[in-house]
């Protein structure tokens, strides 16, 4: 299914109903394609999903309590005296 910006901005209902029939929906901008409006994939469980994305490398698991955890939350080692006791130096500067 085809639709311009304009319908599909004011008949969005009708571009989800088709979405949700397992159709997809191109969107276009005076008639050029720019966008496609498609199912997700069915039948993946989250664990399914979970396992993928580690496999991928965007998920990992967190060290305590074995939860996923995305890749930029990784341990940061910083050298010197610990930060709460460089916060604590600050507030009794105050």
């Amino acid at each position: 299914m085809r639709l311009g910006l304009r319908e599909a901005n004011q008949n969005f209902s009708k571009a989800i109903k088709a979405v949700k029939a397992g159709k997809e929906v191109v969107l276009t901008e005076r008639g050029r394609p720019i966008a496609v409006i498609k199912p997700l994939p069915q039948g993946e469980t989250v664990e399914a999903t979970i396992r993928r994305l580690e496999a991928e490398g965007i998920l990992r698991c967190g060290p305590k309590s074995g939860k996923p955890m995305p890749v930029w939350r990784s341990p940061v080692r910083i050298k010197g005296k610990p930060i709460s006791e460089t916060i604590s130096e600050e507030r009794d500067e105050r």
